[in-house]
């Protein structure tokens, strides 16, 4: 008993807080104008992202070096992890958080187009959770997604919590993801580029202000509380030479080309999984089955991969690979041909992390490839003596330039590698690279990698910025019951009734299973209308005519517009498992879009 008085006690303790917190939040709240509320809400959840990101490194860390010292350097134990924390994660999922997580950046995405930027509350903390378990044992994927959910679901909750509106809400959750990744790297410029060219589609520069103030927040987070050996830092070993160029040029090329091959290969074995939806246990099986053969061969694949990216940096690639279960002798022809299995197996080792029910993201892993991208093209350059290269420039600057180019985010690779490397020499490379490999990679495939996920999953289309705002609109919530039906096998006189109490023009013509079998308008009767001598002689199905567009269930708001600008109709049926729904009007999704665009005129 004095034990559950105890639990009891702190519990009532904490609530006490929260309760408090709240109603000083409301009182400052009502003494501040929306903007200024707005601006302190970005430092408090600035402040809460930055600390989530620190707490999940350093719980990920902490599990790290105790699976370090249980397995004394043997492999085998290691290559064992992955699999037990994928099983904790899904069993987590199931039994802790009804089954359901959303995972990656296009949840986010998906919940600012289709959601009013709404997350659930316990985004706020499953994340974090399931991404330590997933990542902490050995999971092949990276922890800043799930720190960028969580940083979102904290921002859009907290918006939520004070009832503030949607674009106001959106800018808070861009600020919760900003604070995420800046608390993740130290790194607040990139933090605030990341908000706004993934998350953000249009903004005006007061925008800037509050994801500012919490990229800044986040950061400091981190600053004060990790350690360097937590952060991903680096210090550059030599300077930057304009000779180089050439081989920078061809760098981008390749990691445009390397960031294509990440996306569909991650795409296609994470896609994989999709046969065994409701069989998790077996998505597990094969998915750690697969993790632990590639671990085992392959060690740089164990974990986010950030250790590796070190060793590479510094030059010490032989560390690397020491407990490997490949018994060769570890020549640099060996090596190299380890470095190119290792960036081919990367998304591949990722897509088995994630599809088999693991949680986690695409960051870590795509650094991770363009590391020993870089290393191995300027290394087989040097040494092939066609010039001698910086080799670990080129490791670091190859590291933007596939980021650039799996999300799309080029400043964001930019002024990442540039603030963990302590300044700004290798802006030029890294500015040239980024560029090439995010065209690259555009031209092969015009929309990011989890662009493609939401729109695979969700049949929208976010190409631009027109088509983006109107996926905000849902077709079915816009369909107009208020026209009379008439059936197919009336005659006249019962169509003429019903026109005399109808207050539309337009007249769908049904069968009694409710199937639509044609329409009929005022002017397809103007002239007979008035000729009772016709009403009992003419039926309904001579004077219909089969409708040319239909809307199914299968169209989008996007293919609506289309039908509607080659149709040059206001008014289009709507027939959902071939049975009539009513009508869509072209007017009311102008009306619908015109407020979205009103709404997304963040700041």
């Amino acid at each position: 008993m004095p034990h559950q008085y105890y639990i009891y006690n702190k519990l009532n303790f904490f609530l006490n807080i929260i309760f408090r917190a709240n109603k000083l939040i409301i009182w400052i709240q009502h003494k501040l104008t929306p903007k200024q509320f707005v601006m302190f809400s970005a430092a408090l959840i600035g402040l809460t992202a930055g600390l989530a990101a620190v707490v999940l490194k350093w719980l990920v860390h902490f599990l790290i070096k105790n699976i370090e010292n249980f397995s004394h350097g043997k492999q085998i134990y290691a290559a064992i992890f992955p699999v037990i924390g994928i099983t904790l994660c899904v069993l987590f999922v199931k039994y802790f958080n009804r089954g359901k997580l959303g995972k990656g950046m296009a949840n986010i995405l998906h919940a600012i187009a289709k959601k009013s930027s709404m997350l659930p509350k316990d985004q706020t903390y499953s994340h974090v959770i399931t991404s330590a378990l997933t990542i902490g044992f050995g999971g092949s994927a990276g922890l800043e997604s799930p720190i960028v959910t969580t940083g979102s679901a904290i921002g859009s909750n907290f918006g939520k919590t004070y009832r503030l509106s949607y674009k106001e809400r959106t800018l808070l959750l861009a600020c919760g993801a900003a604070a995420g990744i800046a608390g993740a790297f130290n790194t607040p410029i990139a933090g605030v580029l990341f908000a706004l060219e993934v998350l953000l589609v249009e903004a005006n520069i007061s925008a800037f202000i509050p994801i500012l103030i919490a990229a800044a927040a986040g950061g400091l987070s981190s600053k004060i509380i990790l350690q360097e050996d937590v952060l991903l830092q680096f210090k550059l070993q030599e300077p930057f030479d304009y000779r180089n160029m050439p081989f920078y040029f061809i760098l981008g090329l390749l990691g445009g080309l390397c960031s294509y091959y990440y996306n569909r290969v991650f795409l296609a074995t994470e896609n994989y999984f999709k046969h065994f939806v409701n069989k998790k246990a077996i998505k597990v099986i094969i998915g750690g089955f697969g993790l632990f053969w590639l671990i085992l061969f392959i060690p740089p694949l164990l974990g986010e991969g950030y250790e590796s990216i070190k060793h590479l940096s510094n030059l010490n690639v032989d560390t690397i690979f020491k407990n490997s279960f490949l018994s060769f002798h570890f020549t640099k022809p060996v090596i190299y041909i380890l470095l190119l299995l290792t960036i081919l197996l990367k998304p591949i080792a990722t897509g088995l992390t994630l599809g088999s029910g693991g949680n986690g993201g695409n960051f870590a892993p795509s650094l991770f490839m363009g590391a020993f991208t870089g290393f191995l093209f300027a290394s087989l350059i040097t040494d092939l003596g066609i010039a001698q290269l910086p080799v670990s420039n080129f490791t670091l600057v190859a590291m933007a330039g596939i980021l650039s180019g799996v999300f799309h985010a080029p400043l964001t690779g930019i002024f990442l590698i540039a603030e963990i490397t302590g300044g700004y020499e290798l802006i030029i490379p890294l500015m040239i690279v980024s560029a090439l490999s995010y065209a690259v990679s555009k031209y092969f495939m015009p929309l990011s990698l989890d662009m493609r996920k939401l729109a695979d999953k969700e049949n929208i289309i976010i190409t631009d910025t027109d088509s983006y705002l109107l996926s905000n609109i849902s077709l079915a919530q816009y369909v107009e019951t208020d026209f009379h039906e008439v059936k197919y096998n009336a005659l006249l006189r019962s169509l003429v009734e019903t026109v005399a109490v109808s207050k539309r023009n337009i007249f769908p013509v049904v069968d009694n299973e409710g199937k639509l079998q044609g329409i009929i308008t005022i002017d397809d009767i103007r002239e007979i209308m008035f000729k009772q001598n016709l009403y009992d002689t003419i039926s309904v199905k001579e004077l219909m005519r089969r409708p040319s567009y239909v809307i199914t269930e299968k169209d989008n708001i996007n293919s609506a517009m289309k039908l509607f600008d080659e149709s040059h109709l206001w008014n289009i049926p709507v027939v959902f498992n071939s049975e009539y729904k009513g009508f869509i009007s072209k007017s009311t999704i102008l009306e619908k879009y015109r407020k979205v665009l009103i709404q997304s005129s963040v700041g």
